[in-house]
């Protein structure tokens, strides 16, 4: 399951998408038309300037806009910067792997081996869509 976190910010990012290239979007125009509360949203959207997905103008006319193409933000990314891990355990996670302390082999544990696969079926469909694929 996907925190609201992570759901909020695919919805922010997918209606900037939908914007013409360049074209400035106020927080509360964000938060009203994505049904997102307002002070909740301008955390992820910080976050999202910070990992260089967003640009931001301060001020009177000012809001965000994609710094990229939609097409070249992948899902797995924002979910990793929203969300964190991809995997569902850490002995099993790519970025950020920590050694399970009730596991004596990683190499016989049949709990390893079973995230092993969900990690690589959920991140195969997260590398294989981009915000491109969500605008309609």
């Amino acid at each position: 399951m996907i925190s609201k976190k992570t759901k909020y910010g695919l919805k922010a990012l997918t209606f900037l998408a939908k914007q013409e290239k360049g074209q400035l979007v106020s927080i509360a125009t964000i938060a009203k038309s994505e049904n997102i509360p307002q002070k909740f949203l301008e955390n992820i959207l910080l976050g999202l300037r910070k990992a260089g997905f967003l640009g931001s103008k301060k001020g009177k006319g000012g809001g965000y806009y994609l710094l990229k193409k939609p097409e070249d933000i992948k899902v797995a990314s924002v979910y990793r910067i929203l969300e964190g891990p991809i995997a569902m355990v850490p002995c099993v996670s790519l970025n950020f792997y920590e050694k399970c302390g009730d596991c004596l082999d990683e190499k016989t544990c049949s709990v390893h081996k079973l995230m092993i696969q969900i990690r690589d079926s959920t991140l195969a469909i997260m590398e294989n869509n981009t915000l491109d694929d969500f605008v309609i």
